[in-house]
């Protein structure tokens, strides 16, 4: 059975900040076994670049439509990109 694997960069929009978002989102992702990274932005949303097994891709971002308890999202745009960008682990960044 042939492995596939996938990433994307999406972006979260609604009351996401302020509740804990990134430190979830790394938690999630690494229980899931991606690799990448989760960040704030300007505009009030998040934007997280996850890398990993399609399966496990997929599942992040049903996940990110919840987000933790605190938050309300409105809106999850998801990009796809080209794999092969060489994450370890899954950060926060600034």
């Amino acid at each position: 059975m042939a492995v596939h694997r996938r990433e994307v960069r999406a972006r979260v929009y609604g009351h996401v900040q302020g509740v804990g978002f990134r430190l979830w989102a790394r938690g999630e992702a690494t229980n899931l076994g991606l690799a990448g990274w989760v960040r704030n932005e300007a505009d009030g949303s998040v934007t997280t670049q996850i890398a990993g097994l399609d399966e496990a891709v997929s599942t992040m971002i049903e996940r990110l439509w919840k987000g933790p308890p605190e938050a309300s999202v409105s809106k999850v745009d998801v990009e796809e990109l080209a794999t092969g960008n060489a994450f370890v682990g899954f950060r926060i960044v600034a």
